[in-house]
């Protein structure tokens, strides 16, 4: 095989493979990008790491055990020019390494940072937001959100299974009531926090939108005795889930149907969203809530799980373009909004924000045990992408950054609303002991 072919073949296992991203050669820094490595310690905050450049040349405190090295001269410029989509790609190439527990000097660089925004600084320190400028998201049509799916979740069943939960594989946040439960108990938690909020009851019919691998929907069909319709319109996530269905023999009780949440018929005493709303956008908010007034029963009740933010803000560019396309973490205003779409009441909201954190570092944690297997499946560049992507999330979940709400509602009319949340935690949500 000739390298033109070995690279092609890189292309297409590697949705974040750059083409031409070699490593320029480097020499003895000069004066103004030595300069030029302080602006940019200040313009972050002065945190308590280093910043080094290819040659050795370092500002920062000398005492710390966590370094950011630019390891050639184009990086730096790179950095400069395009700093919150280069931070990833540089990193990704191996152009940017970061001494240090990698969640730990994320952590640090995000509180350094913050502390700077929200002080005084000179004007000149906006560059480092380049690329941040909010934008109104118009939301993706159905073209384009079945091409953002792709793009992340059909990387492969094998991929995924490899560092999600055992039990249900579950790509959205976990619920730690303890601790120190493992991430198997946790998921299970989470699956029966959900439903207790739901108050499900044998018999009902629910409509679940935009359930991955389908976890939720066979947890409430077996535990609960209801009869789920789940939509999905990623293939390979659908596929898996009938799979498992068959196997646990409930094909009688849940039907998981690929297809836009857009295009979700029927009626349901409950529905229910967690992680879907991520990629829906603003703009498609107003047609999502009429699927659900149309859907849901006067007596019924909902709930939807979400990444969210405290103020509107865009994706980190980086994070938007290599990992979740089309993306848009909505900020708890810009949540409510979808409620003023509907003739909906909101009765409860729950932030498992630190819950989230906790689950990323799960995550990164078995990731990193079988990273030379999705090295030799994918690449080096597409694991450090990775390991920065999970790291980040949990450090900017630490941070505030980045919160997760769970939020019920029902029609206005429905007084057979729970007045009181004693039931949610009558006993443990977590199984005692985990498949």
């Amino acid at each position: 095989m000739t390298n033109e072919t070995e690279h092609s073949a890189v292309q297409r296992r590697n949705p974040l493979a750059l083409p031409g991203n070699k490593e320029p050669s480097s020499s003895t820094s000069i004066a103004p990008e030595r300069w030029l490595l302080r602006k940019v310690h200040e313009a972050v905050g002065e945190p308590p790491l280093r910043l080094r450049l290819w040659d050795g040349c370092t500002v920062g405190p000398e005492s710390s055990d966590m370094m950011i090295e630019l390891r050639d001269r184009g990086a730096l410029y790179r950095l400069l020019r395009h700093p919150n989509l280069a931070f990833g790609d540089l990193h990704s190439s191996g152009r940017l390494r970061i001494h240090g527990e990698l969640t730990r000097v994320i952590h640090v660089l995000i509180d350094s940072m913050n502390a700077q925004a929200h002080g005084t600084s000179p004007a000149w320190t906006g560059w480092f937001k380049r690329g941040r400028k909010l934008r109104v998201r118009k939301g993706a049509n159905l073209t384009a959100a079945r091409g953002n799916i792709h793009h992340h979740y059909d990387l492969g069943n094998d991929f995924y299974r490899l560092w999600l939960d055992r039990a249900a594989m579950q790509y959205t946040c976990a619920y730690f009531e303890s601790p120190d439960y493992t991430l198997e108990q946790a998921q299970l938690a989470k699956l029966e926090h959900v439903c207790r909020k739901l108050r499900l009851q044998p018999g009902q019919t629910v409509i679940d939108a935009g359930c991955g691998w389908g976890g939720l929907a066979r947890y409430m069909a077996k535990q609960y005795g209801v009869r789920v319709r789940a939509f999905n319109i990623s293939h390979e996530q659908v596929a898996y889930a009938r799979e498992a269905a068959r196997e646990e023999g409930l094909e009688d009780r849940v039907e998981f149907i690929e297809e836009d949440f857009r295009n979700i018929s029927g009626s349901c005493d409950r529905f229910v969203s967690v992680g879907m709303l991520e990629h829906v956008g603003p703009a498609n908010y107003k047609a999502l809530a009429g699927v659900v007034s149309r859907c849901l029963h006067a007596d019924g009740l909902g709930l939807i799980h979400t990444i969210g933010r405290n103020r509107p803000a865009p994706l980190d560019a980086w994070i938007e373009k290599r990992i979740f396309p089309g993306g848009y973490v909505p900020s708890a205003g810009e949540l409510m909004r979808l409620f003023e779409y509907t003739p909906f009441s909101v009765l409860d909201v729950e932030n498992l924000r630190l819950h989230y954190a906790q689950t990323l570092d799960h995550w990164l944690e078995r990731f990193r045990a079988h990273r030379e297997e999705v090295a030799r499946d994918y690449d080096e560049p597409f694991v450090r992408a990775w390991e920065l992507y999970l790291a980040g999330s949990s450090a900017t979940f630490r941070s505030g950054g980045l919160q997760l709400f769970q939020v019920v509602f029902a029609h206005p009319r429905n007084n057979q609303v729970p007045r009181v949340r004693k039931d949610l935690y009558h006993a443990p949500a977590a199984p005692s002991e985990t498949p």
